[in-house]
């Protein structure tokens, strides 16, 4: 494992990233905590009383769908005043320079897309997606509105918001693009991510085993970076976009 200070690249890096016909960036809450996106944990009034897990959770949605919906209303509003940063907006540059390059994130504030990136695996969905219970019918924030009740689909379910909860698995098409991904990386960047919760923290092994160069770009070491070739610590809204500047300068 090699390595470097942040804005510092290696010859090697510099090189798998031009020669790289496929780059994955593999993202967590780190990228989006550099916009002000909140981990919902500690949150001040009324949501401090409840832990996330004894609300993003099915069976609180439907003994309580009031209450759930109220805190997601809450959640919505705060992510839609947060802008992409830097680093979301770096990874958005870099699929328009190399012949495919896909985001898979654990994040569900939909600000890759935000960004600029059209090519985005959400393992975890999206919060300003909500579907009915009922019939799967899908619904944009706007065609609901933000209001403190749950609202209800004209076929009379239930509408939730289209985020994963605890306890339910990941969307199988989401799951198995992002797997075929990380099969196929040349290079695979995990970002601001601990990769500890699995399934999704096998994916930078899926790729190192299938032969991409791993490299890991977070605030501090973790489990991955004994798996990872190369280390960048620092801010990713700092160390991506000097990264694509300096790769594609003369692009």
């Amino acid at each position: 494992m090699n390595t470097q200070r942040t804005g510092i690249f290696s010859d090697q890096l510099h090189k798998k990233i031009l020669s790289a016909t496929s780059i994955v960036a593999f993202t967590g809450a780190g990228i989006s905590a550099e916009s002000g996106v909140p981990t919902f944990r500690g949150d001040e009034g009324l949501w401090k009383k409840f832990k996330p897990e004894e609300l993003a959770n099915f069976d609180a949605f439907m003994r309580n769908p009031d209450l759930v919906w109220e805190w997601y209303s809450y959640r919505k509003q705060i992510i839609s005043k947060i802008q992409p940063n830097p680093g979301h907006y770096a990874l958005a540059a870099l699929e328009r320079l190399v012949p495919q390059c896909a985001v898979i994130t654990q994040n569900v504030d939909n600000l890759h897309r935000r960004a600029g990136s059209t090519t985005v695996y959400e393992l975890h969905g999206n919060i300003e997606r909500n579907y009915c219970i009922g019939c799967g019918r899908q619904f944009a924030n706007q065609d609901i509105g933000q209001f403190n009740r749950a609202p209800r689909c004209p076929c009379g379910g239930l509408i939730r918001p289209d985020v994963v909860w605890f306890g339910e698995m990941l969307p199988e098409d989401q799951w198995n693009a992002s797997e075929r991904a990380a099969e196929t990386a040349d290079v695979f960047l995990a970002i601001g991510t601990s990769a500890v919760v699995y399934p999704a923290a096998s994916l930078p092994v899926i790729a190192k085993r299938s032969g991409a160069y791993v490299v890991e770009i977070n605030l501090e070491y973790t489990e991955l970076s004994r798996t990872a070739d190369e280390v960048l610590l620092g801010k990713s809204g700092d160390i991506l976009p000097q990264l694509v500047s300096e790769c594609f300068q003369n692009q």
